[in-house]
């Protein structure tokens, strides 16, 4: 991780425009100066419910064209305690206070979620199911029908998400670079 950490500060020191996905967003916070520790209010596990776009979030262009509220493919256990100096947090949910957030450090200009908008649920359940011993072990899921429930819950999810409502930020990103390469030519 300390790798990571130097690899992301290097970077802040270079003309870079940043898209940081769930760790990727934990590297870069802590990076620029913020803390990441163990979620207190728990985990994302295959999936983020109901997360709320801010005032400050619907003004921002990584959620052009984003419902206000969304679930998305989401698997984390940490998170973003302590934002970096002048960050803005643009999304909230129940388990993390800090799921989509803008900063810029040094010459760098990052955009980061807490989240998958480059994941399919099928991988997200994949995961889930791979760590289903531990997550029951560590008391996630008190029981295997809990763990099943939610599993069901995912899927049930995948079925009423359409691609570019899940790929939006994305989308949004590769729009937002596009037009700053135009504007350099």
């Amino acid at each position: 991780i300390k790798k990571h950490i130097a690899f992301s500060k290097k970077c802040f020191n270079a003309k870079k425009k940043i898209l940081a996905i769930c760790w990727g967003l934990q590297v870069c916070a802590v990076a620029a100066g913020g803390k990441v520790s163990k979620g207190t209010n728990g985990a994302h596990i295959g999936i983020a419910s109901n997360i709320e776009i801010n005032n400050k979030g619907k003004k921002h262009p990584i959620y052009k064209n984003k419902k206000n509220f969304f679930n998305t493919p989401a698997f984390n256990f940490d998170e973003v305690r302590i934002i970096p100096k002048d960050a803005t947090i643009l999304s909230s949910d129940k388990i993390n206070k800090v799921m989509g957030l803008h900063f810029h450090v040094n010459l760098s200009e990052i955009w980061g979620v807490q989240y998958h908008p480059d994941y399919f649920f099928k991988q997200t359940i994949a995961l889930t199911k791979i760590r289903k011993e531990k997550l029951i072990n560590n008391n996630y899921f008190p029981s295997n029908e809990d763990f099943e429930k939610n599993i069901t819950y995912i899927k049930n999810e995948e079925k009423k998400l359409k691609l570019d409502d899940r790929c939006c930020e994305i989308k949004n990103w590769l729009n937002y670079i596009k037009k700053r390469i135009k504007n350099v030519d």
